[in-house]
């Protein structure tokens, strides 16, 4: 397939020299960035913690280091100047949307009031968005408060 673009990287992790896998793969207005392990997801347990973006560039780094560092098992990011990145997960992994937020806190992924405050952004499943619950008619049950101070940006 000669869309896909396969590429290694070296990363030191707890002092160890590791080999990271991500395979980049254009499709259907989506640049999606694959671990390897996408199998551990489940069809109705999986959904994305999303980060709207305006730099096509920035996006495209983010999505990938989020694979590098295994932050997630998969991301992706609208092949647009503008556009949403998503970072999937189970949402019965407690540990996962942790280390998630943890990246979007790392890496300012998170929008602020004019107060400082965080934005109570939220997880959202895939079986949602193939329900075309968007705008009002979406709900979550997972959201940035459970698991941070939105005024501090802390953990519980």
């Amino acid at each position: 397939m000669n869309d896909v673009i396969a590429v290694q990287y070296l990363r030191k992790w707890n002092g160890e020299n590791k080999m990271s896998e991500v395979t980049k793969m254009p499709l259907g207005g989506w640049i999606f960035y694959l671990s390897g392990k996408e199998k551990s997801l489940n069809k109705h347990k999986c959904g994305k913690w999303m980060h709207f973006f305006n730099n096509k560039e920035f996006a495209a780094r983010i999505c990938e280091e989020a694979i590098i560092k295994n932050i997630c098992v998969e991301s992706k990011h609208s092949d647009a100047g503008d556009g949403v990145c998503c970072f999937y997960l189970n949402c019965d992994d407690v540990e996962g949307h942790k280390r998630v937020i943890k990246f979007f806190l790392e890496n300012d992924l998170i929008r602020k009031t004019k107060t400082g405050k965080l934005y109570n952004i939220s997880f959202k499943l895939d079986d949602q968005t193939r329900a075309g619950e968007y705008g009002t008619d979406f709900h979550s049950d997972i959201k940035l408060e459970q698991f941070v101070n939105l005024n501090t940006g802390e953990f519980f």
